[in-house]
């Protein structure tokens, strides 16, 4: 079990930084996060935090298809579901979010770190 979750604690570090590019013309991930748009969820996955701007919705929208692709290819590597695998994510990303970024608790309430 130690070394299904070290392995997947680097397939996760990998998928981060994947993730964390933008297009040139959109709002990236990083970004919408300093400025209090978007902030990870339980599930791992991103969300709105307030009421979105298309630049957002589609940010939202694209990470989130981008994440649960690299679950799913986790999860059937691994054995795993694809929830569990979005759990232990959202568990590392929250961890590791800096200063003032928005995380949603089990309640779904926002809360700023």
């Amino acid at each position: 079990m130690r070394r299904l979750r070290l392995g997947l604690a680097a397939l996760v570090a990998a998928l981060v930084l994947t993730l964390a590019a933008p297009p040139a013309d959109a709002i990236g991930l990083q970004a919408a996060r300093s400025q209090g748009l978007v902030g990870e969820t339980p599930s791992g996955f991103v969300a709105p935090v307030k009421s979105p701007t298309a630049d957002v919705r589609k940010l939202v929208s694209e990470v989130n298809a981008q994440r649960r692709s690299e679950y799913q290819r986790i999860a059937s590597r691994n054995g795993l579901g694809v929830e569990q695998v979005g759990r232990i994510t959202a568990e590392k990303l929250i961890n590791g979010l800096p200063r003032g970024v928005f995380y949603q608790d089990a309640r779904g309430s926002w809360l700023r770190k």
